[in-house]
């Protein structure tokens, strides 16, 4: 009987089809804008999650997110090392400046200064140089598309000369930096060029990058820095979240890519579900037929629901194929949309909602074939 399920279903090549690309729409709409939406919430915190080194970090109390800074004194660096169970504690800069091209192209950039002795925080994936070669004077780390931007149409590669606040900066190497929420370029340099290639506000210092040391735990050690210095302590997966929850709940991105995802959903549900509806009408004839045969309703309930288990899982797979490749080709063509990928978790949900969509479309469409009188087939 299932196999007549399918040659019934297939015998109509237009509403076939149009089934399929409706649930294949569905899927690729919903699971794209859902992936562009996480992209986009992790991109806010990019600079916290690049860096590896360390498991806390320490800030005023008052900062929200990554970019609201408000910068610490000197004196607090010292007061985080002399807490028991820190292993290291080390400053790290982030500002904005301009930098200029020999050619006269202005970029504005991000700088982070890391620390001169460890340099702890310094960027995890190196293309082209050495992290050590920082030590030198003037020296900075270039982000791999950052370079692109300053420098369109050339190959990034170390020995290129930028100017930062009338100071010569030259690129020791190139990094492979997570794509920050703005397209700015990258630049990493030690904490102390830092403080001359962006002039830094009265209190200098942004955040306190520490490390725990062997067998501490990294939650009491947090809460032991903020009794003893009254600032806050966060692990990295609690700040980078901080950050994004600002995001989501300060701005307008979860509303506008909402109503993409809810509007994949529901076209997809109505033009799934109305092509389906139209197509068991359209068969009612041929249930009949096997009613009047003697098949049972519990028979024609599976046989309409392996015919709506089909369409659901080709177009799935053709829609969450579309979507992986899109981030697919887009990332390696497109610098723009770097980073951006399809979780597998979104693609767990997304089928969820399909298997949501078949099952209502199939409960409104099996009513007419249950409650068919045989004697149809001989009108």
């Amino acid at each position: 009987m299932m196999r007549i399920a399918l040659r019934m279903l297939t015998g109509d090549t237009a509403k076939y089809v149009g089934l399929v690309g409706g649930v294949a729409f569905a899927v690729m709409l919903m699971a794209q804008q859902a992936s562009i939406f996480v992209g986009l919430m992790l991109r806010t915190a990019a600079q916290v999650i690049d860096v590896v080194d360390a498991d806390l970090w320490v800030m005023d109390p008052r900062v929200i997110y990554v970019e609201e800074i408000e910068p610490l004194p000197e004196s607090a660096l010292w007061r985080v090392r002399g807490v028991a169970g820190v292993d290291w504690a080390t400053p790290f800069f982030k500002g904005l400046t301009v930098a200029r091209a020999p050619d006269g192209r202005l970029q504005q950039v991000f700088v982070l200064g890391v620390d001169d002795a460890s340099l702890a925080g310094s960027p995890p994936r190196m293309l082209q140089g050495s992290v050590e070669d920082l030590r030198r004077p003037g020296a900075i780390v270039l982000d791999r598309v950052g370079a692109l931007f300053i420098w369109p149409g050339e190959e990034p590669a170390p020995g290129k000369v930028l100017e930062m606040a009338d100071r010569r900066a030259t690129v020791v190497g190139i990094a492979e930096a997570s794509a920050p929420f703005t397209t700015f370029p990258v630049i990493y340099t030690r904490y102390s060029e830092a403080l001359r290639f962006a002039p830094p506000p009265r209190k200098p210092l942004s955040y306190i990058l520490v490390r725990a040391q062997v067998g501490e735990d990294i939650d009491a050690l947090a809460r032991r820095i903020e009794a003893e210095t009254g600032l806050l302590a966060l692990r990295w997966q609690d700040f980078a979240w901080r950050t994004i929850r600002y995001y989501l709940t300060r701005t307008g991105i979860p509303v506008n890519f909402g109503i993409t995802v809810a509007l994949g959903f529901i076209v997809g549900a109505a033009v799934v579900g109305q092509t389906f509806m139209i197509f068991v009408l359209e068969n009612l004839r041929q249930f009949g037929a096997l009613k009047a045969m003697g098949v049972s309703n519990g028979t024609l309930l599976r046989m309409v629901l392996a015919q709506a288990g089909a369409v659901a899982a080709i177009g799935y797979g053709l829609g969450i194929g579309l979507a992986a490749l899109f981030f697919e080709v887009t990332g390696r063509t497109n610098v723009d949309l770097r980073g951006f990928f399809l979780p597998w978790w979104v693609a767990a949900i997304v089928a969820g909602a399909v298997v949501l969509i078949i099952l209502v479309a199939s409960v409104a469409s099996i009513r007419k074939a249950l409650t068919l009188d045989p004697a149809v087939v001989f009108k």
